[in-house]
């Protein structure tokens, strides 16, 4: 079954698919930010020290890695709809698996199969929001990741309620778990039809055309992928650190610097959108990049609770594009099939995310946080030089 958009604009059917990938956006968001609250009590009834804890934490990521590789294959083996929308329920049985781990190694593995799901199903949901954005013909991708932005914060609302209310992890988890599961399995219901390259453009003998550059242009998106998460990490890892030891805020006030990224970058991708639509992709992220680069690097070179502030929300709000701008391109590649170049952008992203915190804090102790924090500057200058591989459209 082939679906098309009308002249007057998206029909019913891509509509409602637009809702139901924007919900499971949102639980994959969720389900994540439900656990970390949790995270200290977990670290007291399994009486670990901060470094099992962390290493048992360093499985979602590896996880994640390994996950990455089959994403593709799960594409074309069932579909980016069911990939996304069932694999939900393979994420919330991860993250169930924690509250009855009896050991650090089994928690290590409950995250290793969580981190493992949630990246394919990462990979999924965005094919699928591409594949509704072809019949939009226009730009709401960056949307999808607003909303996951949503999902996070009201997950980790979830989270902090139950903990504050004591609620025991195991009924915290499977509540969630199966709210989240069933939001996304009634999604799939209103998802697109059919195979997922029943849309895509072909050349006139059936065959898409595989160009020579095509390895170099993911190469180039990787990158801007890596970019990307260096500027989100920087505000996650080192944000309130910057303003504590660098500035002298107060607690209360560093904790600001990863919510001023965040809801910077959320309401960039709210809005980014319409932006798209109006200048194109291209000049958009690289306005962007220019200005997270600017932002940070006037908070780095004039430090002060406000110039800091200001400078992780311009990092946020300029990248708030980029990540979904490399996956849209990476997933029109010509000659690749269904999900491959989409996969691989987003492998390359969690590559970035693993590798970030040891370089910045790799750089920092050597030298100090403000030189370790130029990658968010550096980032930014890259995003200008290597957007112009994004499509502009």
């Amino acid at each position: 079954m082939t679906v098309t958009a009308t002249s007057a604009g998206p029909g019913v059917q891509a509509r409602r698919a637009r809702v139901a990938v924007a919900a499971v956006f949102l639980t994959n968001g969720a389900l994540f930010a439900n656990v970390v609250p949790r995270y200290p009590e977990l670290k007291e009834s399994l009486d670990l020290s901060n470094a099992l804890l962390g290493t048992a934490l360093a499985a979602g990521p590896l996880g994640a890695l390994t996950g990455g590789l089959f994403a593709s294959a799960a594409i074309r083996l069932f579909r980016s709809s069911r990939t996304g929308a069932f694999g939900i329920s393979v994420v919330a049985l991860g993250f169930l698996l924690v509250a009855v781990a009896p050991t650090w190694w089994a928690l290590a593995a409950a995250l290793f199969l969580a981190g493992a799901a949630d990246a394919i199903v990462d990979v999924a949901q965005n094919a699928h929001g591409l594949r509704v954005q072809r019949l939009y013909e226009r730009s709401i991708v960056n949307s999808f990741h607003g909303v996951w932005s949503i999902g996070a914060v009201l997950g980790g609302l979830m989270g902090a309620a139950a903990a504050g209310l004591g609620l025991p992890l195991g009924v915290h988890l499977a509540v969630s778990g199966a709210l989240f599961s069933g939001t996304a399995l009634v999604a799939y219901r209103f998802m697109l039809p059919g195979p997922d390259h029943a849309d895509r453009p072909t050349t006139p003998g059936g065959r898409r055309a595989v160009p020579g550059a095509a390895v170099w242009m993911l190469a180039a998106l990787g990158l801007l992928a890596v970019f990307g998460s260096l500027v989100e990490d920087a505000g996650a890892s080192w944000g309130a650190l910057f303003l504590t030891e660098d500035v002298g805020a107060a607690a209360a006030t560093a904790g600001l610097a990863f919510v001023a990224l965040q809801v910077a970058m959320t309401a960039g991708r709210l809005l980014g959108d319409r932006a798209v639509d109006r200048f194109g992709q291209r000049t958009v992220t690289r306005f962007g990049g220019a200005l997270a680069a600017a932002g940070m690097g006037y908070a780095l070179a004039f430090p002060s609770v406000g110039s800091a502030l200001a400078g992780f929300a311009l990092a946020g709000l300029g990248t708030a594009t980029l990540v979904p701008a490399a996956m849209h391109t990476a997933d029109e590649l010509p000659g690749l099939p269904p999900g491959v170049g989409l996969a691989a952008v987003s492998w390359v992203l969690r590559v970035g995310f693993l590798a970030s915190p040891p370089l910045v804090g790799l750089v920092a102790d050597h030298s100090s946080l403000r030189v370790g924090l130029l990658s968010v500057v550096i980032a930014g200058a890259g995003t200008v030089l290597f957007g112009r591989v994004l499509l502009n459209r």
